[in-house]
């Protein structure tokens, strides 16, 4: 008895096939190290600022030799709050810095003033040579 093999039906051959899966991983990977390595490449691009550093050693004789100009709603103004009109300002500006070796001046305006009443005294201040010039953001009743 001889035993002959006989072959079974051949099975069609496996065609060969891109699984997605795996190469989505891939690209979402090389997607996240590219954009990780351009972050990191990026310069803060800033310009540099010198701010003032306060002190508690600062004394009361330079409080004092300030000026502070408030504006308000029309032609009032007030000089260290003594009530003036905004036409009196540059004459006291120009006594005020023949008097004085180091002239500050703080302008602030309270909840009435015209923002062209503000930048009018600014430019007041400039023609007068004065170049320490501070402006006040915070909110101040009239006359304060």
């Amino acid at each position: 008895m001889s035993l002959f093999v006989t072959p079974l039906a051949e099975a069609p051959a496996k065609k060969a096939r891109i699984e997605i899966i795996p190469l989505i991983d891939v690209i979402f990977f090389l997607l996240a190290t590219f954009v990780l390595f351009t972050l990191s490449l990026n310069k803060i691009q800033s310009v540099p600022a010198n701010l003032p550093q306060a002190s508690a050693t600062a004394s009361r004789e330079q409080d004092d030799s300030s000026v502070v100009i408030q504006l308000s709603d029309g032609d009032a103004a007030f000089w260290n709050r003594e009530p003036i009109s905004v036409s009196e300002i540059p004459f006291r500006l120009a006594n005020y810095k023949a008097s004085t070796a180091t002239p500050r001046v703080l302008v602030s305006g309270d909840d009435r003033a015209r923002y062209g009443s503000v930048i009018r005294v600014l430019d007041e201040v400039r023609l007068a040579g004065i170049q320490t010039v501070t402006i006040e953001t915070a909110y101040r009743a009239t006359g304060r």
